[in-house]
């Protein structure tokens, strides 16, 4: 664990869609590549500490000048607001970009 951050990269299968999710072959994976609906399970980021469990579902893209392309999330329980970088590239599962598209592009 550095900081804030521990490291999580593990299989799951989504709970809106059922689709497995295999883990990204790097970095970390926090949502279904298929439906981009994620789980609000961390406080912080691999924590799994959040009591919520709520669905968050992607409803925004942004660019980020250092991390790139980053999904908006919003929790269906508690309607926290998130972001996750967008899993575009991987090499065993990547995201799905037409869906990615279709959301609304978020405006700064």
């Amino acid at each position: 664990m550095t900081g804030r951050f521990t490291h999580k990269n593990e299989p799951f299968t989504c709970e809106h869609c059922g689709q497995h999710v295999p883990a990204a072959a790097s970095g970390c994976r926090n949502h279904c590549p298929f439906c981009l609906t994620s789980k609000h399970v961390d406080i912080f980021p691999g924590d799994r500490a959040n009591p919520c469990q709520g669905l968050l579902r992607a409803i925004s893209y942004h660019m980020d000048s250092q991390k790139g392309l980053m999904l908006d999330f919003k929790c269906d329980d508690c309607g926290a607001i998130t972001r996750n970088i967008a899993n575009r590239n991987d090499s065993i599962c990547p995201d799905n970009y037409e869906k990615i598209l279709s959301l609304t592009p978020k405006v700064h």
